[in-house]
């Protein structure tokens, strides 16, 4: 019989780090632990990981709380519609089935034998902050960059981004642009064709999840490819995973465990987007190294060249110690 429990967890940003719905100073993550009962020096640890307004799952801290209640009384609910919860659990019991050290997968990344690509990420703030990240993530080795856009004049971003067009080209540094939906249908159009001009690999979600037909016919029209990510979250049934890629026909979709159905949903969406031609990457949904490690594991269970978004270990000042290792633009792991 599996027993359960689950402690919170609030992690403090190194510094403030902005995106186009605020600025995230902190946080909250909870932990669940599972064990056999008869062995309880044995368990499992996994990460149930909240953004406010954006997890589907989340309402406030006490309901949340009283989800996790509910759990740990029957780990055997039908978590479809709580994919945070989900995922911790899944990766809790992954976890407990390989002994309980940190094996979710068993694979050439467990075993230190590959290193994942990754993206550097660059957070919103005035020109002067974010060209600091810039070089810092350049100096760090990384070949591709994500920067979040639109919380300051567009201009002013189009020009942060031209000065690294100035300085390296497409074939030395690849540019990737979180728009997290910042633009309106109308607008949209026009600030992809500009933003198509420096050699843009992808934009993640130009517009608000939910217009699908607006979001098709960008992605129809589109110079710049668009990458769906807030597009996902809700989307439960395979039937509708189905419907939503069809209609939309994005050139990339996004995947983040703790907004997309946890493990098995995440799996599925990259089993459909596969039968579709669509290519797709993973990106942590600001996890701690707990939920961190789990997401590489999965991710190294699958073939795929594109630089993922796993480089979110060093966001926090009082993080989990880990055995993961960012250098030169890729994520690795200690032998476990």
């Amino acid at each position: 019989m599996i027993t359960a429990k689950f402690s919170k967890n609030t992690f403090q940003f190194k510094q403030p780090s902005g995106t186009s719905r605020g600025v995230l100073t902190e946080k909250h993550a909870w932990f669940i632990e599972v064990w056999e009962t008869d062995t309880p020096e044995v368990f499992g640890v996994g990460e149930c990981s909240i953004i406010p307004g954006l997890s589907p799952d989340f309402d406030s801290f006490e309901k949340y709380e009283e989800k996790l209640k509910s759990l740990c009384k029957n780990v055997d609910l039908n978590l479809d519609f709580w994919p945070s919860i989900k995922f911790g659990l899944e990766t809790a019991l992954l976890d407990l089935k390989n002994g309980g050290k940190g094996i979710i997968y068993d694979n050439a990344f467990t075993r230190g034998d590959i290193k994942i690509p990754i993206n550097g990420l660059v957070w919103m703030g005035d020109s002067k902050f974010m060209h600091e990240q810039i070089e810092e993530k350049l100096e760090a080795g990384f070949t591709t960059i994500k920067i979040k856009i639109g919380a300051i004049d567009f201009d002013s971003e189009i020009e942060l981004l031209k000065s690294i067009r100035k300085r390296y080209s497409k074939d030395e540094i690849t540019l990737r642009v979180d728009a997290n939906g910042a633009f309106t249908p109308d607008e949209a159009e026009f600030k992809l064709s500009r933003l198509s001009k420096l050699d843009i690999h992808s934009i993640e979600q130009p517009i608000k999840a939910g217009q699908w037909n607006a979001m098709s016919d960008l992605c129809l029209k589109t110079k710049l490819p668009i990458a769906l990510d807030e597009e996902l979250i809700g989307i439960h049934l395979s039937t509708d995973k189905i419907k939503l890629l069809k209609q939309i026909s994005p050139q990339f979709i996004i995947l983040k465990p703790s907004l997309h159905g946890g493990i098995s949903g995440t799996q599925e969406w990259i089993k459909i987007a596969e039968e579709l031609n669509i290519p797709w990457w993973i990106t942590s949904a600001l996890e701690s190294n707990i939920g961190l490690n789990a997401i590489c594991q999965l991710t190294a269970n699958y073939k795929t060249t594109l630089p993922q978004g796993l480089g979110t270990g060093s966001l926090y000042l009082n993080n989990v110690h880990s055995k993961l290792t960012v250098k030169d633009g890729f994520i690795s792991i200690s032998q476990l």
